[in-house]
């Protein structure tokens, strides 16, 4: 099931940008949003990614639905996401240590890294507590606007 922050911010995106049809596809799920016209609500379509059926469905048909077992869902964690279009660094220089790595406690207030835009280093706050699990980045990369950069695990 797709989180309501999430879908909140792809139609936050679509009308910021003025798009009348979004589609987002992954191995979990696929996501269509559609804006029939300027004035009319968005419509949200949320649908389980379908596998092609294993060679030997018909003989696992026939063991008892209770032995089934899901797989396990991976936990979508929270991101701290680029408030602009630019340049990512994970240090303050080439000879500097990242500002954070994974399994690093931050605050609101920790730097996390900077991004370049026009010329202007932007530091760029955790703005929530927690862990970093994950950096999304790679240091020099270009992000986008609304690109997830760190999963932080809220404390």
């Amino acid at each position: 099931m797709i989180d309501i922050r999430k879908l909140k911010e792809l139609v936050r995106l679509m009308v910021e940008n003025d798009l009348t049809e979004l589609d987002i596809r992954d191995e979990q799920e696929t996501v269509t949003v559609k804006r029939p016209g300027l004035n009319a609500a968005p419509q949200y379509v949320v649908a389980p990614h379908m596998h092609a059926p294993q060679p030997h469905a018909a003989a696992m048909s026939a063991a008892p639905a209770a032995a089934a077992v899901a797989p396990p869902v991976k936990e979508v964690l929270p991101a701290i996401e680029s408030p602009m279009v630019g340049t990512f660094y994970a240090t303050a220089g080439p000879d500097k240590p990242p500002f954070v790595t994974v399994g690093m406690n931050v605050g609101p207030e920790t730097t996390v890294c900077l991004i370049e835009a026009m010329k202007i280093f932007n530091e760029i706050k955790a703005e929530t507590s927690g862990v970093v699990e994950e950096v999304l980045v790679k240091n020099g990369q270009p992000v986008e606007f609304g690109q997830p950069l760190f999963r932080i695990r809220p404390n």
